[in-house]
């Protein structure tokens, strides 16, 4: 395939044709038109083979995972996504290849009504780098976290590191786990949902303990978090013979939940959007004014963690 296929073949698999896309692929730009009334939120992610996904995970999942991440910190913002770019490195033009590609991040794009408006191919190590675009009229941000604000996570955490347990030649690895690191469901309605009563908010994507450490840098504050309530899917428990590695799923990454926090009085809309979501929602500690980070056991005995997440380099 040449570039020019390549680009034709974007083109003709997707089906979001956006009013607000007044120029898409074809020009040097993409020309966009922003709702009145709202603000622009971008964020930009790179994943790289042997770094972000193993070499045997499939083209359809690498496509839908580099864009479940850019989805993930648009819903972290509280914003709408609208719009994507997308920077394709690779080897070579494989065509069979690049239709599974499309397949796995269009999946993911006509769920949520994302169009792709632009982009650049290029030959060489595996990489895919794709910024995403979406509207926010209230942005949630890491900085507004205040002293006696719950810390709640959505859903569960920890899966995503059994899935890569599986590539590392792990045995009894249940699919979930695989899909779970694979093909992970970016919140975007919870973080709509959220924009109004929120004080701050991350997406859980280098580990909860270090993740909520960057609330804590922004908002100048500190937290304290029961372990043990940390919510873990039931798969995870029964992996571990009901003794969850708590400690693996604080720190490994990769989840893509919503580490959020909230005044006390809202904690009634919380009960009410975990409800019309089906989400669950976990209050896991308190944000202090201290400047530390702690983690307690059920006896509220402070515990000594060493890992601190994921690090890129």
């Amino acid at each position: 395939m040449t570039e020019f296929d390549l680009i034709y073949k974007l083109i003709n698999t997707q089906s979001i044709n956006r009013k607000d896309v007044l120029t898409g692929i074809g020009d040097d730009c993409a020309i966009l038109s922003v709702p009145e009334g709202y603000s622009l939120a971008v964020s930009m992610d790179t994943l790289v083979e042997g770094v972000h996904f193993p070499e045997s995970v499939s083209a359809f999942s690498i496509g839908y995972k580099s864009l479940a991440v850019n989805l993930s910190d648009l819903a972290s913002t509280g914003a709408k996504p609208a719009w994507v770019t997308l920077s394709l490195t690779m080897p070579s033009a494989d065509e069979r290849w690049i239709t599974e590609f499309v397949k796995g991040l269009f999946a993911l794009a006509n769920k949520y009504n994302v169009q792709l408006v632009g982009g650049d191919t290029c030959s060489g190590p595996l990489s895919v780098t794709i910024q995403a675009h979406g509207f926010v009229k209230k942005s949630l941000l890491r900085s507004g976290a205040k002293p006696g604000d719950l810390i709640f996570i959505s859903g569960s955490i920890g899966d995503a590191s059994l899935g890569l347990h599986s590539y590392n030649g792990k045995d009894g690895i249940h699919k979930y786990f695989i899909d779970k690191l694979n093909q992970p469901e970016p919140r975007v309605d919870l973080g709509l949902a959220l924009a109004e009563i929120a004080t701050s908010c991350i997406d859980i994507s280098d580990g909860f303990i270090s993740d909520l450490g960057h609330i804590c840098e922004q908002s100048r504050c500190g937290a304290e978090v029961k372990l043990n309530d940390v919510p873990v899917s039931v798969d995870y428990k029964k992996y571990f013979n009901d003794q969850p590695d708590y400690t693996n799923a604080i720190s490994f990454g990769d989840d893509y939940e919503l580490c959020f926090t909230i005044g006390s009085k809202n904690i009634i809309k919380i009960s009410d959007i975990s409800k019309s979501l089906n989400i669950q929602l976990t209050c896991v500690g308190e944000i202090t004014d201290s400047n530390t980070l702690k983690f307690f056991d059920d006896n509220h005995k402070e515990l000594n963690l060493s890992n601190k997440g994921f690090e890129h380099f």
